[in-house]
């Protein structure tokens, strides 16, 4: 009996030994399969991050580089320029969408401002003109310089990103929802009042609408900005492997951007709740005709309010 027991006993126990190894096997096998997914996910971010990035002559600079350092460090804010160009083969496009973006990590919020294409404003080297022109004079470099200009603050990271790219981006996201506040026709889709949810060819469109509304460039903008939100908000819930994949192929061939790789990972970190408190702005300004060309003329108190708020908002005020 002594003899059975302790066979039994050693039964038991090199069973006990196979079911930890079982478990212990499975659970490195999952660490494999979760580090292998991250790295390869890690490495296809750094190769995407290489194709899109795109310095600007003054990033060059090693006393900027150390000051945006300093600032995403510290939890500082700091502010985008966002430009949305249709380029076409052998034309640079103008930049069509201009959005300002602030984001304050100190007080979680962000703060959106939608440039008006037309707005009459200095030109560096060129005058007066309208805004988006500085992008067919000067690519980004000028179109960055004309706007911190314009607004009196620095902007520290710039994204352009191809319009026909935009598309593919929110269909890959699995399209966006927004709240329409007027029913109306654009490129033959009809877009009924209240919420909808559109593709990417529908939100292109959605977007690009401006004569059926009565304000205009301001109410395109605004469904810019509404767009732009809603995509930022679904992207930031993005989990499937396959999506992110497809993501990750847009962007690459889509959108070029100063960010490099250690900024984005500290935005990400530390920047990424600032989506949960936006305040949008707009320019109270008005259509003038201008040597017989039309602009949107903003009067110097209104620029004055609109500069203060963002400063206001950088400083946590």
């Amino acid at each position: 009996m002594k003899v059975d027991s302790r066979v039994e006993k050693h039964r038991k126990q090199k069973k006990k030994r196979k079911w930890i190894y079982w478990v212990l096997g499975i659970g490195f096998g999952l660490l494999l399969l979760v580090g292998g997914y991250l790295f390869y996910l890690y490495n296809q971010v750094g190769s995407t991050v290489d194709v899109m990035h795109e310095p600007l002559e003054r990033d060059g600079d090693p006393s900027r580089l150390k000051e945006i350092d300093g600032l995403l460090n510290d939890g500082k804010a700091v502010n985008f320029l966002l430009l949305g160009v249709d380029e076409r083969q052998g034309d640079r496009g103008r930049s069509d969408t201009i959005i300002f973006l602030s984001l304050n990590p100190q007080t979680d919020s962000m703060l959106m401002l939608s440039i008006p294409r037309d707005t009459y404003v200095n030109i560096p080297g060129h005058g007066m003109d309208k805004v988006n022109h500085a992008y067919a004079y000067g690519d980004v470099e000028l179109s960055v310089q004309t706007v911190e200009d314009t607004l009196d603050v620095p902007i520290h990271f710039y994204s352009r990103v191809n319009m026909e790219g935009f598309q593919q981006g929110i269909d890959a996201i699995g399209g966006v929802t927004v709240q329409n506040d007027r029913a109306f026709n654009q490129d033959g889709e009809h877009f009924p009042e209240g919420e909808i949810r559109l593709n990417g060819e529908q939100a292109l469109k959605y977007i690009r609408m401006r004569k059926e509304d009565p304000r205009g460039d301001l109410g395109r903008n605004e469904r810019q900005r509404e767009v732009v939100t809603a995509a930022i908000n679904e992207a930031a819930s993005v989990t499937s492997i396959t999506k992110i994949g497809d993501i990750l192929s847009i962007l690459g061939g889509n959108v070029k951007t100063d960010l490099q790789m250690d900024h984005m990972q500290t935005l990400v970190t530390n920047y990424l709740g600032t989506r949960n408190n936006m305040k949008t702005i707009e320019f109270n300004g008005n259509g003038q005709n201008i040597g017989g060309v039309y602009y949107y003329v903003v009067p110097d108190e209104d620029m004055n309010r609109v500069q203060t708020e963002i400063k206001n908002h950088m400083n946590g005020s």
